[in-house]
């Protein structure tokens, strides 16, 4: 299960449709709609949330813009939002810099173009989804 912090945007197309479908696992799993997954290590942000349900729609709902825009045709029915808020969920720097390495290795197979316009980005000026924030006090590891 791969729920990218990165900003939907970066993904490919293969990556935008595989996050669409493992945030809809999320979230039957989230739900109690399945018995596959309950422990993986991508559901532990939303689970310690106060409201996860709440956290893995607004997830969802940014995700779907995303493949709105690029004219995709995801289901809006998956997933509810009674309000939008931004900036629910703290993460790493080090998760950050982990998932946008991650991202530049599977681009540089799958889309030269996509992984060629990412990698002039510094890590400081990339976006993550919405719902996600940078922690205080986290830090890179130069290692």
């Amino acid at each position: 299960m791969r729920l990218w912090s990165l900003n939907p945007k970066y993904l490919d197309a293969k990556g935008l449709i595989g996050l669409w479908r493992e945030a809809l696992l999320a979230k039957a799993v989230l739900e109690g709609k399945t018995t596959g997954y309950k422990f993986h290590p991508q559901l532990t942000r939303f689970k310690n949330f106060s409201d996860p349900i709440k956290a893995i729609n607004l997830y969802l709902y940014f995700v779907y813009l995303e493949a709105k825009k690029r004219n995709y045709n995801f289901d809006k029915k998956k997933f509810y939002v009674s309000n939008l808020e931004f900036k629910l969920i703290a993460v790493s720097k080090n998760q950050i810099q982990f998932e946008f390495f991650h991202l530049l290795k599977k681009l540089k197979k799958r889309d030269k173009k996509r992984h060629f316009f990412l990698s002039k980005l510094k890590l400081k000026d990339l976006e993550l989804n919405p719902i996600f924030y940078i922690a205080k006090n986290s830090f890179f590891d130069p290692g």
